[in-house]
């Protein structure tokens, strides 16, 4: 084949862009051999090589450049190297050093090489300020991006992306319009590079271990303590003492149930997932491609019954991205996304019910060797059933518990979760520079398309109640009772179907210009828009705006940047669809000042501040609600007996008026380098205020603007609540070399603080005005201990949450009026449900020769939360936890720390209080990783060019006060949180 192969002698000339030779350029093939030649005295080269094989040419201080070897080329210009750092930001790339506040990044392919994750937002806080996980800057719903059009976080694994931009500033998001308002972040995925053709391949293997388990009572210790409820409630004791002492003793598990859900018998101690990625990437000056295959699975924890084996879920994706230079004028793109998840499942909700049922119910199995022999109507039950299970056992149940989970995962059938997304998007770019020097055109046009649907086998299955005996000491089942019957259809039943599409297009028209070398130029008018529309939603989700930005700094000392955007929308009346968002940043930058442009200590110094009003329909809650609302199926009315009519009731009024809310912001920020860039630092602090949000108040209009009955209003939805926020971020990175170790240290944080300025509210007592108090403000009654006597009790203000006894929870009388109720609430703390308002971000390298180690850390400071999940809030016939054994009762009544139980429903204790809450101050070890570069030890490089190993675990540690109860809120109920420890290989051919 090499001898059948044609060649070709090639002759050229390398030039720089001033059209000098560049000497000492080296000009090599990509092929197996492997050619290179280097330039001569006059910049010349020759070299023989297959037709059409890619050339690259590289030199010192220039840009390496890929040409397609052709016999026509005599001349090849190849451009100064520059050090940037290009970010993607709203329709234009700009050099980082050129970003001016409100904007930060993450180069995801080179953190990649240290840092292996598999969710895409997975520690950003860690790398980055501003970010706390869930918003930014503590705004809430942010819009998320992949390459510039709105799609789901799902839609993207690391290994794709390339960037990620998070763009927190009014200033950065102003020309995205209305939707985008809260901040944005952008995915940017990986391209294709010019040169020889890369295989990328990366495999891992990890094992997922339950970091903690809700701790439920036994039994025996169950029974006890609900005759004890009962005796609180002046019932007699459910359970005598000789049953407690059976199920205790554990002598017939059968006969005496204690079912423990966390156990082994339900449970593996572990679980695996594995997933497996190849990039292929590569391409000439002409046509670039890169190409990403994945797949991903992972199990479960159940190990019993068809969720044994029927229980994963996987995800296989594929991405292509293409690039292609038509000619020196035109060049265009196309991107094409197929993601196919499925989720495999039983038709029981094992955690849920592993929260409620209590472990006496019934005997989940009946062993067959335990019923009588002699009990022909038993044995014929037996002969009957198409449900024995492992060859033994019936399926336990009673006449309450007709169905019950451990059934349905043997017996009840399976289901299959279908998800399917479909995401295409192409561009065009054209060169202008032959109508005027400096522009050019880009469009971009998207369709995304996501289906889902369940396909589920629902079986019915018997269930049987023994009746026992005891005969000569031994436990028999004398007979059974039997409930439904086995049944499989056969049939597929189909569920939850649903989709969303999307389509997105811009196009803008751009200049972009350097004059006498000093003067910096760019300029971008834009239309840009998208819609989604989902199933069974009546009215689509649509962004409309016209944008444009004006860009302009001087030797990159001196920065002004405009952006302004004119939005549409058709949640406001027709008179009031269109506003006009503009956005100002300026910059400076001290470094290159005079008094600090020599300075042994300041490398780089640079300070911005940004002014911005973004008018936004976010947070409308619906289309229409300008007009006013009549319906005729109002209250019945009639004149005579036996007929009626009934009346057409006004429901809202009309507000012709309404108009956007606006975000309105001011921001300043820094960032520099120190001592050779021994320290880098930066920070921004900003100021903004949500102003106009939508809201239906009573309190504004006369009384009469509303009736009892018949329920009718006039009240309109009108531009009244304020939110204000204020805050900082800020990020630090130091860089040392110890001997032969090179440190790194960066250090990430977000504090903010948020207000109700403005409000429609008309409390008796100023303390519970929400005016003035954060927007994540929790509201409760200030708890005064448990009443110890009726004494207690009598001596107290009435409590109007249903009858009190000794050992429920005392509440104190905020305004003196006797008796405990809602004009009580008060202010409890913050809940941080956009993030709480201090996070902190730490990550630490540490490079040795070919290992590299990495930890990455997240503290989070200030929030609280409230114990009120079904573990916490115990009452009538619910499941005892462990929580229960610090219960009130004569006994205990001075140390206690839970109320008295009960059997009926405990209004007065289990409601919003300072009794519940506690404080979520956490610092978690997310990650640690060690990296080992194994590309030395290789014999053939010329097959396997790159080759690492690494070792990593994820959620190892968590440090709090109140650990174990955030560990239970999040573990009841659902699949319990894991550590996952991990081994992946990556290797380049």
């Amino acid at each position: 084949m090499a001898q059948n192969t044609s060649t070709i002698n090639m002759k050229a000339t390398v030039v720089g862009s001033n059209k000098q030779p560049v000497v000492g350029a080296i000009v090599s093939s990509s092929d197996e051999i492997g050619k290179a030649v280097t330039t001569d005295a006059l910049g010349t080269f020759s070299i023989e090589i297959p037709k059409n094989e890619v050339l690259s040419i590289t030199a010192k201080g220039f840009q390496t450049k890929y040409i397609t070897a052709n016999q026509q080329i005599g001349e090849i210009i190849i451009a100064p190297e520059e050090n940037q750092e290009l970010v993607s930001l709203a329709f234009r790339n700009v050099d980082k050093q050129d970003l001016l506040g409100g904007i930060s990044s993450v180069n995801v392919k080179e953190l990649l090489k240290k840092n292996y994750f598999t969710y895409t937002l997975d520690g950003m806080e860690s790398f980055i300020p501003g970010f706390n996980g869930n918003s930014n800057w503590g705004m809430g719903s942010y819009m998320f991006m992949i390459d510039g059009v709105p799609r789901e976080t799902g839609n993207v694994m690391p290994t794709e992306i390339e960037q990620i931009v998070f763009l927190k500033g009014a200033n950065a998001v102003a020309l995205y319009g209305s939707r985008a308002a809260k901040g944005v972040v952008n995915v940017i995925t990986k391209r294709g590079v010019a040169g020889k053709s890369r295989f990328d391949l990366r495999v891992n293997s990890g094992v997922n271990v339950p970091r903690a388990y809700p701790k439920y009572l036994g039994s025996a210790e169950y029974m006890t303590l609900y005759n004890e409820a009962r005796r609180n409630d002046g019932l007699t004791n459910l359970y005598s003492e000789s049953d407690i002492y059976n199920h205790a003793s554990g002598i017939n598990k059968y006969r005496y149930p204690n079912i423990d859900f966390y156990s082994q018998e339900y449970l593996k101690s572990a679980y695996g997932s594995y997933d497996a990625t190849a990039e292929i990437s590569g391409g000439n000056e002409r046509v670039k491609y890169y190409t990403n295959l994945g797949f991903a699975t992972s199990g479960s924890l159940l190990n019993f019954g068809e969720a044994k084996t029927y229980n994963n879920s996987d995800r296989l994706n594929f991405r292509g991205n293409i690039d292609v230079n038509l000619n020196e004028f035109i060049s265009l793109n196309a991107d094409a996304t197929a993601i196919f998840y499925t989720g495999r499942g039983v038709n029981a909700n094992f955690w849920n019910s592993a929260t409620t049922v209590r472990p006496n119910r019934f005997a989940p199995l009946i062993p067959l060797s335990m019923i009588e022999k002699e009990d022909a109507v038993s044995q014929l039950l037996i002969q009957n059933s198409n449900n024995i299970i492992d060859g033994q056992y019936l399926l336990g149940g009673t006449q309450l518990d007709q169905t019950n989970p451990i059934a349905t995962i043997y017996s009840g059938g399976n289901n299959q979760y279908a998800n399917r997304q479909f995401q295409f998007n192409t561009g065009i770019k054209a060169d202008l520079k032959n109508v005027l020097k400096g522009l050019s055109f880009k469009s971009n046009f998207a369709v995304d398309y996501a289906t889902e649907y369940t396909l589920a086998y629902n079986y019915s299955y018997a269930t049987y109640s023994p009746t026992w005996n005891k005969y000569s000491g031994t436990d028999l089942i004398s007979s059974l009772a039997v409930y439904n019957q086995d049944a499989k259809s056969g049939t597929q039943n189909v569920s939850g179907n649903k989709y969303r599409q999307t389509i997105a297009f811009s196009g803008q028209l751009n200049y972009d210009r350097t004059y006498n070398e000093n003067h910096h130029l760019s300029a971008i008018l834009l239309a840009n828009g998208f819609q989604q529309s989902e199933s069974a939603i009546y009215h689509k989700t649509s962004n409309a705006n016209l944008g444009f930005l004006a860009s302009y700094n001087y030797k990159h000392k001196y920065y002004m940047d405009l952006s302004t955007a004119y939005i549409h929308s058709a949640k406001l009346p027709p008179s009031n669809r269109q506003a006009f968002s503009p956005s100002i940043s300026l910059g400076w930058r001290l470094s290159q000042e005079g008094f600090l442009k020599n300075s042994n200590v300041v490398d780089d110094l640079k300070l911005t501040a940004s002014a911005s009003i973004l008018h936004t329909d976010l947070d409308i809650p619906n289309y229409y609600l300008y007009q006013g609302v009549y319906t005729g199926a109002g209250s019945w009315y009639g004149w005579k007996d036996g007929t009626g009519i009934q009346a057409t009731e006004s429901r809202r009024g009309d507000n012709p008026n309404m108009t956007f809310p606006k975000r309105e912001e001011i921001n300043v920020g820094f960032e520099g380098s120190f001592f050779k860039r021994l320290l880098t630092v930066n920070g921004t602090f900003f100021v903004n205020k949500i102003s106009g949000n939508i809201i239906q108040a009573s309190v504004l209009f006369p009384s009469y603007f509303t009736t009892g009955f018949p329920v009718s209003s006039f009240i309109p939805y009108v531009n009244y609540n304020e939110d204000k926020r204020v805050g900082f971020d800020f990020g630090a990175t130091l860089n040392k070399k110890y001997g032969e170790v090179n440190w790194t240290l960066g250090v990430n944080g977000t504090y903010y603080q948020t207000t109700a300025i403005k409000r429609a509210e008309l409390y008796e007592d100023d303390y519970q005005n929400r005016q003035g108090k954060p927007l994540d403000a929790m509201w409760g009654l200030q708890s005064l201990g448990l009443f110890q006597d009726q004494a207690d009790i009598v001596n107290s203000p009435s409590q109007t949450f249903g009858q009190v006894k000794p050992g429920d929870i005392k509440y104190k009388d905020q305004n003196g009026d006797g008796i405990i109720n809602g004009q009580d609430e008060v202010f409890l703390g913050k809940g941080g449900w956009f993030g709480v308002p201090l996070t902190l971000g730490v990550n630490l390298t540490a490079q040795w020769r070919k290992l590299t180690f990495l930890a990455v850390g997240v503290g989070r400071f200030g929030g609280n939360d409230m114990r009120r999940s079904s573990y916490f809030w115990v009452d009538g016939e619910d499941k005892y936890s462990e929580v229960v054994r610090d219960r009130w009762t004569e006994e205990t009544k001075q140390t206690a720390k839970y109320p008295r139980l009960t059997t009926l429903n405990s209004d007065n204790n289990f409601r919003s209080s300072d009794f519940w809450i506690y404080k979520t101050n956490r610092f978690d070890l997310t990650k640690v990783q060690i990296t080992y570069d194994l590309t030395d030890v290789l014999k053939m490089k010329s097959f396997v060019r790159e080759l690492g190993v690494y070792v990593n675990g994820f959620n190892l540690l968590t440090v709090s006060d109140n650990r174990e109860i955030m560990d239970l809120q999040l573990n009841v109920g659902t699949a319990p949180q894991t550590r996952l420890f991990n081994l992946g290989v990556k290797a380049l051919f």
